[in-house]
């Protein structure tokens, strides 16, 4: 398939670039694969569509402040650093901007606590390898010195952190929020479990690449890139025991989708364990875990658009994205939801 076939037209003010106050007041599209039918409702009352057997997994990944403007120590020149992935105590791969003039053993510094020497290139385009400078603990030191790596089409500043972060959020380590859990409320998931509903965590450290436009011309020549991913036992034993009753198997969002994917066998069950994955999904592959999809309005021509493309259709997927648009729905990370039954 060519890539252009998961383009459309977005009108650039749907682009949401502040979230709205109350998190599961955010509009909802619900769409049913059985009949076809669009509802729009409010993200709030997607209770109404989950029954006592089923069982809600969500992503507990907690972004982190991964972007920090430095200035070289020497000539003040400015230097802009994304953290991307740890491959030492304080040693990472990250992204710099502008990337020419991080040459290896120059160093910066973001504030008075955190520091950047490079290392060297890591064969990525921009990609480079740092150690970082500290004294203390990490995550304090990088929560007081770097900024939130919001996606590049979001213009406005975000004055509250914690909204680039599910209420859920726990264990430190991506680059991107897994944007579908942010409509969540702790009054709201206390609503879906009195109602009977099994919440389950995994976890999926969201790498940039996942909200990356594929530039292939053909999808199939695109290179996904590897996330980290854990399952414990205890949640691979419950999401089975609830298929096993007959329950549905309901993903918060792509990254959650990715993992379930990624850890369950021919036979639909799904295995404890802790990797890499670089699954990439397009229409065509039969989904082995995932009954329903919670999901936000993914960019153009991206991956998670192709995701959503194979879980629903193509041409449903677009339909569904053209209502969204006429409905003037919020598109992207703080823009509106999907629940695909």
């Amino acid at each position: 398939m060519h890539t252009s076939d998961f383009s459309y037209d977005l009108p650039k003010e749907l682009i949401a670039q502040t979230p709205i106050a109350d998190r599961s007041a955010s509009r909802l599209l619900v769409y049913d694969r059985a009949t076809k039918q669009i509802q729009d409702r409010v993200f709030s009352e997607m209770t109404e569509f989950l029954t006592p057997k089923d069982v809600l997994v969500r992503n507990n990944t907690r972004v982190l402040p991964a972007r920090l403007f430095a200035r070289r120590g020497d000539t003040g020149g400015g230097m802009e650093f994304l953290l991307l992935k740890r491959i030492g105590e304080k040693t990472w791969e990250c992204l710099a901007r502008p990337a020419r003039r991080a040459l290896a053993g120059r160093e910066y510094v973001v504030n008075g606590e955190l520091g950047v020497r490079v290392l060297g290139d890591t064969g990525a385009d921009g990609g480079k390898r740092i150690e970082l400078i500290y004294d203390g603990i990490f995550e304090e030191v990088l929560d007081r010195a770097g900024q939130m790596p919001l996606p590049p089409y979001i213009t406005e500043r975000l004055e509250d952190k914690t909204r680039y972060q599910t209420v859920y959020a726990l264990t430190n380590g991506s680059a991107a929020a897994p944007t579908a859990g942010l409509h969540f409320t702790n009054e709201l998931l206390d609503r879906v479990s009195s109602q009977g509903t099994d919440i389950v965590d995994i976890l999926l450290h969201v790498g940039l690449g996942t909200f990356r436009p594929v530039s292939e011309a053909n999808i199939e020549d695109h290179v996904m890139h590897e996330e980290y991913y854990e399952v414990s036992p205890e949640a691979a034993g419950r999401v089975n025991r609830a298929r096993a009753s007959g329950g549905r198997i309901v993903a918060v969002g792509t990254t959650s989708c990715r993992t379930l994917e990624s850890v369950t066998d021919s036979a639909g069950v799904v295995h404890a364990g802790k990797d890499w994955t670089g699954i990439y999904i397009t229409p065509g592959y039969r989904f082995r875990a995932v009954d329903a999809l919670i999901t936000n309005f993914h960019l153009p021509e991206s991956t998670l658009l192709m995701l959503v493309s194979a879980f629903m259709g193509r041409e449903e997927a677009l339909r569904c994205y053209e209502h969204a648009i006429e409905q003037r729905y919020r598109f992207f990370s703080f823009g509106d939801a999907m629940l695909i039954l």
